[in-house]
């Protein structure tokens, strides 16, 4: 492909951009028990239609391939969620998400042992993030193995973001979180949600445009720094949709 070379104006600062060398952060869906999985639920399912004499499969006799989808995008891969996912009263994503392209800073951690757990810290995040205020912050974490994108995470206690390290990134001015998480809170926790609230600033002036993407893979060839970010979400009214977080080098 031609270099695709963009001129960008943006927040007032001019950038450049190459738009033919985008690097996908997302894990694609597979309908079997391969795909990526949370939340003690079953694999995904990618499966032909049926009805009385019609199959939805070329290889199985039909005119066309009719496939039809159960997955739950909380549990089965790359997603964007809204303030929606923790309130009473419907939000969708698909209206809290309408503006696509951010500033973006990848950030590496490790997570640290706290506890029986294995957490991200405040102290973590000041030394990353230094003086930077982008709009989007992509958290990769170490190990950052390819098993990433097919690990079964149910009953394995993952790593989790701290409350006061949620709430740093809230005092950024952070609008758009990214993780290679299957959450920003611990596995279990009876209900807490202490980072998704702190996120939110559900006690407080609601922050109603942010929203959360988990379940991001970001190879080792993306290295830490600022990018623009492309996050496009699936139209579904739901409270959380499958996300597709493209980054882009500025060169």
């Amino acid at each position: 492909m031609k270099n695709m070379i963009a001129e960008i104006t943006y927040n007032n600062y001019n950038y450049t951009i190459d738009l033919s060398k985008p690097l996908d952060i997302s894990i694609p869906l597979r309908g079997n028990a391969s795909n990526v999985n949370a939340w003690y639920v079953d694999p995904p399912r990618i499966e032909p239609h049926t009805e009385v004499e019609f199959i939805g499969s070329v290889k199985e006799g039909g005119s066309t391939n009719f496939n039809n989808i159960h997955f739950n995008p909380h549990a089965h891969g790359t997603h964007t969620e809204c303030l929606g996912h923790i309130t009473e009263v419907f939000q969708s994503v698909n209206q809290t998400l309408d503006q696509f392209f951010f500033m973006a800073e990848v950030i590496t951690l490790v997570p640290e042992k706290f506890g029986k757990d294995f957490v991200l810290t405040k102290k973590q995040l000041q030394r990353a993030l230094g003086e930077k205020e982008p709009e989007a912050l992509v958290i990769r974490t170490l190990p950052n193995t390819r098993e990433k994108l097919s690990r079964k995470y149910s009953h394995t206690n993952p790593p989790y973001l701290q409350e006061d390290g949620v709430m740093f990134i809230v005092e950024k001015n952070i609008t758009h979180l990214l993780v290679d998480l299957p959450s920003v809170d611990k596995e279990k926790d009876n209900g807490a949600l202490k980072a998704h609230k702190a996120f939110w600033r559900i006690e407080g002036s609601v922050r109603t445009k942010a929203t959360i993407t988990e379940f991001v893979y970001v190879d080792h060839a993306i290295k830490d720094g600022s990018y623009f970010l492309n996050l496009q979400v699936a139209p579904f009214e739901n409270d959380a949709s499958p996300s597709r977080p493209v980054l882009f080098r500025i060169v």
